[in-house]
């Protein structure tokens, strides 16, 4: 038995293919999905999204949003995505700079703005931690 998984941002479809297995950040912790799982919907954390597919493993950085599990499809919307060859480290190097500079003094910002500026540090940590485990 074969898993579909697809992962969709606002922006693209960043992932869509028939896999073995695959391993979701969530907000409760990590879950892994194998072919048969039961039905799920589950809040998506900012992390490292791991499939696997004919032994080979690839790993995408996922943004928050939202997975469903039904049978044997898997749907990730998220709020951004990336695929390993496609994560700029100058870029996310900047961001993860801006976003920690702004939470220096959260007493200015609205809660929205924290939580926004505290999901960029986590996206941008896990694209991070991605690229340096695979130069």
């Amino acid at each position: 038995m074969v898993l579909t998984l697809e992962i969709v941002t606002p922006q693209a479809r960043v992932y869509s293919d028939t896999i073995d297995t695959v391993v979701i950040p969530t907000i409760v912790g990590e879950i892994g999905v194998l072919p048969g799982h039961v039905s799920l919907v589950t809040q998506v954390a900012e992390g490292e999204l791991r499939v696997t597919k004919d032994g080979k493993q690839l790993v995408l950085a996922v943004g928050a949003g939202f997975a469903q599990i039904d049978a044997d499809k898997i749907s990730v919307l998220a709020e951004q995505a990336i695929t390993l060859d496609k994560i700029d480290v100058t870029a996310v190097e900047t961001a993860l700079k801006r976003a920690q500079e702004a939470l220096k003094d959260k007493s200015t910002l609205a809660p929205a703005e924290v939580e926004t500026l505290e999901g960029i540090v986590r996206f941008s940590v896990a694209q991070l931690g991605i690229k340096s485990r695979n130069r």
